[in-house]
């Protein structure tokens, strides 16, 4: 049973400009940074290893920065997520992409998709 109050705020929070992608696909996401008085976009391109949904869906993404792995977790409806950009997408298995976290160089690549 859903509530209808409920439903009827998640209809006006929830954002339909981000595109369909899946664990394993590489994505940039545009954040939204303030600094003082002014707003830029900041580029976060990486794995996408998890996704939930439902009402407060979120997706984590992974990149190597200096050789330090680093971990971004994003609420979809977001307001500081500007545009999601699906580069490249990969045919994984299993849907939480956590064992990446222990691979390093070549052994953490995935087989692209045709």
């Amino acid at each position: 049973m859903s509530n209808p109050v409920i439903d009827k705020l998640l209809a006006k929070t929830k954002r339909n400009d981000i595109p369909v992608f899946r664990p394993g696909d590489t994505v940039r996401v545009q954040v939204k940074i303030k600094e003082g008085d002014k707003e830029r976009l900041q580029a976060f391109e990486g794995v996408v290893i998890s996704k939930t949904n439902g009402a407060q869906a979120s997706f984590t993404v992974r990149k190597i920065s200096f050789g330090q792995g680093v971990e971004r977790i994003f609420p979809v409806n977001s307001k500081v997520i500007d545009k999601v950009d699906v580069l490249r997408s990969s045919k994984v298995r299993r849907a939480k992409l956590y064992y990446l976290r222990a691979l390093r160089g070549k052994a953490a690549r995935l087989k692209d998709v045709d």
